[in-house]
């Protein structure tokens, strides 16, 4: 049995990964950055899984987070980066405002690097300590889309975060990698999307309990390494 922390964990993948991996049999914090939220899709997850209040976005919350799991746990096993967000509406390259840019990089980038710094020392205690961080195809260099700025910018940087910690925390035997879900049907995604929910989470699932350890510092989509 994993221990197993997943950010933006309420609804969307996150939900259906934190299911899927509760099912699995194991211990899953379900990250969230405010209780009031709809946590109706978690609802039902079991003696499996805990609610632990994180918010990517803000460094006193991480801070916080961490005291509560370190509290609770000896250790982490995996590190699940979900949380995000997608505001850029109708705005492109040419007139996204630099407020913009700074609210998505905050949540989407800055945030999973805060929360790796801030949970090292738990993930070193497991032997094969894993940590995810959920990217997309618009944060790849030939997907990125100049109607959607903020978003693949986000991306794009937190693949180079992934790339760097990747060969800071090998020595400690941390797989690092990034995944691509792909558009899924969520929230997020909208109604067209092309992909369920079960099909945007198989990877991340299969990073946080199947892929071998040696895979560190890749990016994946289905199982299936694509390039940055």
């Amino acid at each position: 049995m994993k221990t197993i922390l997943i950010t933006g964990a309420n609804r969307g993948i996150g939900a259906e990964v934190a299911r899927e991996l509760t099912d699995a049999g194991h211990k899953v914090y379900l990250g969230t950055r405010d209780k009031g939220l709809n946590l109706k899709p978690c609802s039902n997850l079991g003696q499996n899984a805990t609610w632990l209040t994180i918010d990517a976005s803000d460094s006193k919350s991480i801070k916080s987070a961490y005291k509560d799991l370190s509290a609770r746990e000896q250790m982490l096993d995996v590190l699940i980066n979900n949380a995000g967000i997608y505001p850029d509406g109708d705005m492109t390259i040419l007139d996204i405002p630099r407020e913009q840019l700074v609210e998505t990089f905050n949540t989407n980038t800055f945030g999973p690097v805060e929360v790796i710094q801030h949970f090292i020392p738990l993930l070193e205690k497991s032997n094969e300590a894993r940590i995810i961080n959920v990217s997309s195809g618009y944060g790849s260099l030939e997907g990125m889309s100049e109607d959607v700025p903020s978003y693949c910018l986000s991306k794009l940087t937190l693949n180079g975060v992934t790339i760097m910690f990747s060969k800071k925390l090998a020595a400690s035997n941390i797989a690092v990698n990034s995944v691509c879900p792909g558009w899924v049907r969520t929230d997020m995604g909208g109604p067209n999307a092309t992909r369920s929910i079960e099909e945007g989470a198989l990877g991340m699932v299969w990073l946080a309990t199947e892929a071998p350890q040696e895979l560190t510092g890749k990016f994946f989509r289905d199982k299936i390494e694509i390039p940055w």
